[in-house]
């Protein structure tokens, strides 16, 4: 896994519980307390796994609460200082999320060492959107809360339904009233 998802994990537990928490969920997956991570470090996906159930444990907090909360990290924080080439072009959540599996396939080409998700499209009668999520990590409740994050960062409405453990519907509702 690709040490930009651990940093994000670390600046947003920092910046919400301290650094002493960051501190505490290192030493529960069993890392060295001060151990630094960087961007573009190739993690082993045992050890990314272990701080994120480490993260859930010591903040006390659900898989899908946590889920939730990264995904809105990543998509209105991280993300945007980071990768902000991704979002240009997407004027919607929608638009985004249709060309994320092109993203993913130029950061496999581009970055030694990716291995990020894919994802298929099928496009529902009802103008509903279902994602298939390809990955051998089996992260697909942070794919649902990372989906969240995006109408977040596009400020509209979406309801997010994990159908599978492997797809995610998603319905458009439009814009959202308040700003995030």
């Amino acid at each position: 896994m690709k040490g930009s998802l651990i940093c994000c994990l670390r600046d947003m537990v920092t910046a919400r519980a301290g650094a002493g928490s960051w501190e505490n969920i290192l030493l529960g997956a069993g890392a060295d307390r001060g151990r630094m991570f960087f961007p573009t470090d190739d993690i082993e996906d045992k050890m990314a796994l272990a701080i994120f159930a480490s993260a859930c444990k010591v903040l006390d907090l659900p898989l899908s609460d946590a889920a939730d909360a990264f995904g809105h990290y990543w998509m209105t924080v991280y993300a945007p200082a980071i990768y902000s080439a991704y979002f240009l072009g997407a004027c919607s959540a929608r638009d985004f999320l249709l060309k994320m599996d092109r993203v993913h396939e130029i950061s496999t080409r581009n970055i030694a060492g990716a291995r990020p998700p894919r994802f298929g499209y099928q496009l529902e009668d009802d103008g509903a959107l279902v994602m298939t999520y390809a990955s051998h990590r089996g992260l697909i409740d942070f794919m649902v809360g990372l989906i969240k994050g995006v109408g977040a960062r596009f400020h509209e409405e979406l309801l997010v339904e994990k159908i599978s453990d492997s797809k995610v519907r998603i319905r458009f509702q439009g814009r959202s009233s308040g700003r995030s």
